[in-house]
């Protein structure tokens, strides 16, 4: 196997300008996943709209950080190469949730001709350093298996409960 060149992935906070980007690589994580994880979509792109609108208020939410990382090929002006949302969420403090606060990544999505390259650990470590700044008691995420090894080499691990959902 081949070893890797180290690359300084510069990660930023994303803009109004990352909007239609941010839209494309959600689009993309989902179509990755698409029954992995999720009952297939309806195969309309209505909630394209919605997501559009609600990422448009959470750009500037303080209980959201939404972080990116710029393409670097040629033609690729304005092109994101990665992003990952993370989100503090309030519940009500507990014996093991001292002050309530739970952090949720809500999914990192690299676009495959940039992928290998450090890009989604470097985002996680700044989202991981952003919860610890919210001093949050635990963080959550759902991984693909593709993403699995690295959230447990970033020190994820199973929860100690099983997870159950319902829908209406």
């Amino acid at each position: 196997m081949g070893q890797r060149t180290a690359i300084r992935t510069a990660v930023r906070r994303a803009g109004q300008y990352d909007l239609v980007e941010l839209v494309r690589l959600r689009a993309l994580l989902f179509d990755e996943l698409a029954d992995s994880f999720f009952n297939s979509g309806s195969g309309e792109d209505g909630w394209l709209d919605s997501l559009a609108m609600v990422l448009t208020e959470q750009l500037t939410s303080e209980s959201v950080r939404i972080l990116v990382v710029d393409g670097d090929g040629e033609g690729e002006s304005g092109r994101l190469a990665a992003c990952g949302i993370g989100v503090v969420e309030q519940r009500l403090p507990g014996p093991h949730l001292l002050n309530g606060r739970i952090g949720q990544v809500i999914g990192v999505v690299t676009d495959p001709a940039h992928r290998r390259r450090g890009h989604s650990r470097a985002i996680m470590r700044e989202l991981l350093d952003w919860f610890r700044e919210r001093e949050v008691s635990r963080v959550d995420l759902y991984a693909s298996t593709e993403g699995e090894p690295l959230y447990r080499d970033l020190g994820f691990t199973d929860l100690p409960d099983p997870a159950l959902y319902w829908r209406p």
